[in-house]
């Protein structure tokens, strides 16, 4: 026995070595495959846009009437922006400044598109511009633009032209949702392709089925969807079981209003449900936001002063947070002025783009802000143009100017002592308006004139006069 053990040990000693040394590189292979084998994949992203929804329609902002249980739960996952702008006070320019990231007035799109007649290629945000959709392709992003799109009517600069895999919904401003064609800016369309009435029911529930279809058909791949109910704008339509949910509320015209957005509300809470069931709830950035103040009926701008198409913070100032579970703390609330534009460098940076290459953008990364704790501000200038300067304000610091045409008034206030902008302080501080004034000139210069124009100019003069004679109506007659 001795005799084999010496004759075999040499070659027992030799398969040992080898097979520790084996070991020890495979757990030595395994180690550096770690990382890579454990690091996660780019973060889904999806955008929620509603349409005309007032500061104080969602419960984390102080709604006590309409039910957005799912919102409340979503942005209390994430970041509140307290003081959440948009670039413009009215639809389609917003819309064009949040997609291109950038001041719509750079290249011309300061207002709605003309309702009459055909609009051609040259109405609309231009091929020339890049939308996030196209940044998000480039680091391997499926995407998709599901709901309202209002950024060209022409057919050359609809979504699948413009960096979106799949489009579903329609090209206006406006259209009733039960989702009936009339006319070619008001049809559902599916890439190109009109939808037939039979797959359509109520457009918001629409949106949202055809929101989770693509969550489930992309699951496997990074995603982006841009996904833009046109809730709660008018008309006023809902359904029963919308309508059931908002029956407390005794004013008829805010209770269809509520239960609209009861609706979207319903749908991220299914969207939300999708991402969880299919594991990637917690990968997934979800930023919320409306186009824009709310409505001048039915919907609720409190505090702030004025709504839709005022350069009032409540024609400008809207509902925004987003939600990253993997990527941001949750609870947050920030309170420095941010602006719908810094959508689109946040949205590239967490894909693992570089935003500091795209130079054409206006917006600012967040990420550093609301995630690394950076505490200076990120902007400290932020400015809005109407129909080429027919009104504008602009905000340095704690102070805003406010050029209102209808008012015929240039009006300053304080939003540091004055947030809701009671006290007009001008006359007083001549020194600060020129300096505003001065920055608003030198950020225009880079702008160009208004490609094509809308009736905002007289619709606001013909509301403020309807605004004074209501309160001159209440005045005792003295005659």
């Amino acid at each position: 026995m001795s005799s084999l053990l010496k004759k075999f040990f040499p070659l027992l000693v030799f398969t040992l070595i080898f097979n520790c040394n084996n070991t020890n590189k495979e757990e030595h292979k395994q180690d550096v495959e770690k990382p890579e084998l454990t690091s996660k994949k780019k973060p889904n992203i999806i955008i929620v846009l509603t349409d005309d929804q007032g500061w104080a329609d969602v419960g984390f902002n102080g709604a006590t009437d309409i039910p957005t249980d799912n919102l409340d739960r979503i942005a209390e996952e994430g970041v509140i922006f307290s003081n959440g702008y948009v670039s413009h006070p009215y639809c389609s320019p917003s819309r064009a400044g949040l997609l291109t990231g950038r001041y719509q007035a750079r290249f011309g799109h300061d207002c709605n598109m003309p309702y009459h007649g055909e609009n051609d290629n040259s109405v609309g945000t231009p091929l020339s511009e890049k939308m996030i959709s196209e940044a998000l392709k480039e680091q391997g992003y499926k995407t998709a633009a599901i709901g309202k799109w209002h950024v060209g009517d022409h057919p050359d600069l609809h979504p699948n032209a413009q960096g979106f895999d799949h489009w579903f919904g329609f090209p206006g401003g406006g259209m009733n949702f039960w989702g009936t064609p009339n006319g070619p800016l008001r049809t559902i369309i599916r890439n190109g392709e009109k939808v037939s009435q039979d797959e359509l029911s109520y457009l918001t529930d629409d949106f949202t089925e055809e929101a989770i279809d693509f969550i489930n058909q992309e699951k496997n791949n990074p995603f982006f969807i841009y996904l833009a109910y046109n809730a709660p704008h008018a008309p006023d339509h809902a359904t029963e079981k919308y309508l059931e949910r908002t029956k407390h509320i005794e004013y008829g015209g805010r209770s269809v209003y509520a239960a609209m957005v009861n609706a979207v509300d319903d749908g991220i809470g299914r969207i939300d449900s999708t991402l969880i069931v299919n594991g990637i709830k917690d990968n997934t950035i979800i930023a919320f936001l409306s186009d824009n103040g709310g409505r001048a009926e039915h919907a609720d701008n409190r505090p702030n002063r004025g709504h839709k198409g005022m350069l009032f913070e409540g024609g400008i100032k809207v509902p925004f947070f987003i939600s990253w579970p993997d990527g941001l703390k949750g609870g947050q609330v920030y309170n420095e002025p941010v602006i719908s534009l810094d959508i689109f460098p946040t949205a590239l940076e967490a894909a693992g783009g570089d935003s500091s290459k795209e130079t054409q953008l206006d917006g600012v990364n967040l990420l550093p802000f609301v995630k690394e704790g950076k505490t200076t501000k990120p902007h400290e200038k932020l400015f809005w143009r109407s129909v080429g300067g027919f009104e504008y304000a602009a905000r340095i610091g704690n102070y805003k100017l406010y050029k209102s045409a209808y008012k015929e008034k240039t009006l300053l206030f304080d939003l540091k002592n004055d947030p809701l902008e009671r006290n007009d302080i001008a006359a007083n501080h001549q020194d600060i308006i020129a300096e505003l004034e001065n920055a608003y000139t030198l950020w225009d210069s880079k702008n160009v004139e208004p490609g094509w124009v809308d009736p905002h100019p007289e619709n606001v003069i013909k509301e403020e006069k309807r605004f004074k004679a209501t309160r001159n109506k209440s005045l005792k007659n003295k005659k």
